[in-house]
């Protein structure tokens, strides 16, 4: 498997071609078993390329600031931004801010919820001297790629995205806003508008991805055939099975079911005590027969750094109460130093709008170039 090709920010723009050719068709559908194996077996090469030479990478990740970031978002994603960073790969987190605009009308609790993610994302140990931590609403030329992209995709295509159906059904939304029908190729620009050559996904974002690298295929068929100018990003799949929330649904910050890395003892707490279980007092590790239970099982394994079997053995016949108590001294042991630097950042607002405004500078930077080129190859700069 030949290795991933360096950010294209760091390549010479492809000239203009004389005339466009025809964009490809296909549907960005949900991946079968055999595409989401080819999926993990190219981010375990990813992986390993990661390990041999990190700065030949570069990451587009983030999350909305639709509420405080929680212990799935912990374990599924942000322990594995700061291993990326640490590895020496460039970085970039996204606040995707303009997306809670999607199925959201109080925007008015935007500053608080942006600086909130920004805390939360130096608690975890993500570095803004390594690192950049930005909000796509500040970064104009970004969102300028969002109109060239939208006519390099198909309504059929977005329609069959099955992310954007999950999100608008967990919102209670009674109709879909033209933006989050959009919200693919929104994600599409805030990717390629970096040249980021890697994006850390769970296994239900892959079409998304899928949607972004069609993109930046159509584009280089179209305007560059000759020479490609967007690199189509690799998926780096997460090995953290899917976390359940406790009323065992996914964790969700919209859900309330979910312990955020900003919560007290007593919180967290008061929050593992209302989880999910079952009636059989043996603790046993079996997720597919016993989804509630092994849920908290793994859950305090991720907490405690070992086997989920070894926890249920250890807990043998206490019952829910022994697990639930273990659980909630596993969790709040594990956020104690990443609540003790949340508290620390937090107390100057100041820090934190220097350390957005620094990525979002950095960012701007890049998308400016990449407006500027996008315009060149599409004749118009005028």
């Amino acid at each position: 498997m030949p290795a991933p090709t360096l950010p294209a920010a760091t390549q010479p723009a492809c000239p203009a071609p004389a005339s466009a050719g025809p964009a490809r068709s296909g549907p960005a559908a949900v991946p079968e078993t055999s595409s989401l194996q080819a999926a993990r077996r190219r981010s375990a090469a990813v992986n390993a390329a990661i390990r041999d030479d990190p700065g030949r990478f570069r990451v587009l990740t983030g999350d909305r600031p639709t509420g405080p970031l929680h212990v799935g978002h912990l374990f599924g994603t942000l322990l594995n931004r700061v291993r990326l960073q640490d590895l020496g790969v460039e970085v970039m987190v996204l606040i995707a801010d303009y997306q809670v605009l999607t199925d959201r009308d109080t925007p008015q609790t935007l500053p608080a919820g942006v600086l909130g993610q920004v805390a939360d994302y130096l608690a975890v140990g993500i570095d803004p001297q390594r690192s950049a931590i930005f909000a796509h609403s500040q970064v104009e030329p970004l969102n300028q790629l969002l109109i060239p992209f939208l006519s390099l995709v198909s309504v059929a295509e977005l329609s069959r995205n099955p992310t954007v159906k999950e999100e608008f059904t967990a919102a209670g939304g009674s109709s879909m806003s033209a933006l989050m029908f959009a919200y693919p190729v929104h994600q599409a620009a805030d990717i390629l508008c970096c040249h980021a050559n890697l994006v850390p996904v769970g296994q239900d974002q892959l079409p998304h991805l899928e949607l972004t690298r069609t993109i930046a295929r159509r584009f280089n068929d179209r305007y560059c055939p000759g020479r490609p100018y967007f690199t189509a990003p690799d998926a780096l799949l997460s090995d953290v099975p899917l976390l359940l929330g406790t009323d065992g649904q996914k964790m969700s910050k919209s859900r309330g079911n979910a312990v955020a890395l900003a919560a007290s003892d007593d919180e967290t707490a008061r929050q593992i005590r209302t989880a999910r279980t079952d009636d059989q007092r043996t603790i046993t590790y079996q997720p597919e027969s016993r989804p509630a239970v092994s849920n908290l099982v793994r859950l305090a394994a991720l907490c405690l750094e070992t086997s989920p079997e070894d926890v249920a053995a250890g807990l043998g016949g206490g019952g829910a109460a022994a697990l639930k108590q273990l659980l909630t001294e596993a969790l709040n042991e594990r956020l104690r130093p990443i609540r003790a630097r949340r508290r620390e950042v937090a107390a100057d607002p100041g820090y934190l709008r220097q350390v957005l405004a620094d990525g979002n500078e950095r960012v701007r930077a890049l998308a400016e170039q990449t407006l500027s080129e996008v315009q060149t190859l599409m004749h118009t700069r005028y």
